[in-house]
């Protein structure tokens, strides 16, 4: 297998802006290990100014972009799977199209999967709201596959937006299933349970943007009814203890019920490193 040989997935839906999901694919296309193939899932119809991008970008790269149409919009988790049946490689970089990946991202979590023996990577992403050159905080993870594993019981141990991971493992655990919120939190569980093993980077691999109402969407009574299902699984499936449980659901109604301001607030004391 050739350094190159892995596949970035992305899925777009109607909502994203033009100019991110522009920005988002020439990051990958900027990598300094570049990918073999990109598989891009419309989510259900697009804009004309979607369309616009994704056109330029297959007449531009011919034979490196694979488009997977959707007729509806089916959510990320079910469109992500959809995706998965594309992908021609082993190794899957996943990335959301309104972030932008850093130029070496792919090409250390390649040598890093392969020198830990892993089946799944993330590292730090650096958040921004409006300008990507000013970083307001990291999200930071455990590196070890120990360290993920407990980590793993309370919070999720990996960056969706920049995660790598084998395909075969993701069919293994069964793919994204419909977990609205935390799709890939409940995956990595299932993935952990099935024996896969984690090793994440302690560098930022990634800029995220904050802003467009990431907070708002992480707080009410849909997100808590969501984050309830979330931990009830990892209690039931014997991933989290009882008292985990209910410390997490404790968290978790404390955050949903705050206004948005300090939601934000908490966030970025308790939950993230400050630049």
């Amino acid at each position: 297998m050739s350094e190159s040989e892995y596949c970035v997935l992305m899925s777009v839906y109607k909502k994203e802006k033009a100019d991110y999901f522009r920005a988002a694919v020439e990051s990958m296309l900027r990598q300094t290990v570049p990918p073999a193939q990109i598989v891009i899932v419309c989510d259900g119809p697009l804009t004309a100014q979607l369309e616009q991008e994704i056109y330029r970008f297959e007449a531009s790269h011919p034979g490196l972009f694979d488009i997977v149409r959707l007729k509806e919009n089916v959510g990320l988790g079910y469109a992500l799977n959809e995706g998965l049946k594309e992908c021609r490689y082993e190794y899957i970089a996943r990335m959301d199209t309104d972030d932008i990946s850093l130029p070496e991202r792919c090409g250390m979590q390649l040598k890093s999967m392969r020198k830990h023996n892993a089946d799944i990577c993330s590292g730090t992403v650096a958040e921004f709201s409006s300008d990507p050159k000013d970083i307001e905080a990291y999200k930071t993870l455990p590196v070890s596959h120990r360290e993920i594993m407990q980590y793993a019981r309370t919070r999720n141990p990996f960056n969706h937006p920049c995660v790598m991971y084998r395909r075969s493992a993701v069919a293994k655990a069964g793919g994204y299933r419909d977990y609205k919120f935390f799709e890939d939190y409940q995956l990595w569980v299932r993935l952990l349970q099935s024996g896969a093993k984690g090793h994440n980077l302690a560098k930022p691999l990634l800029l995220m943007r904050t802003g467009g109402g990431m907070y708002s969407r992480r707080g009410g009574w849909e997100y808590l009814k969501c984050a309830r299902q979330m931990e009830k699984f990892k209690l039931e499936s014997s991933f989290c203890s009882r008292r985990e449980y209910l410390k997490r659901m404790g968290a978790f109604c404390l955050f949903c019920m705050v206004p948005v301001g300090l939601r934000e607030k908490l966030y970025k004391t308790f939950l993230r490193k400050r630049k």
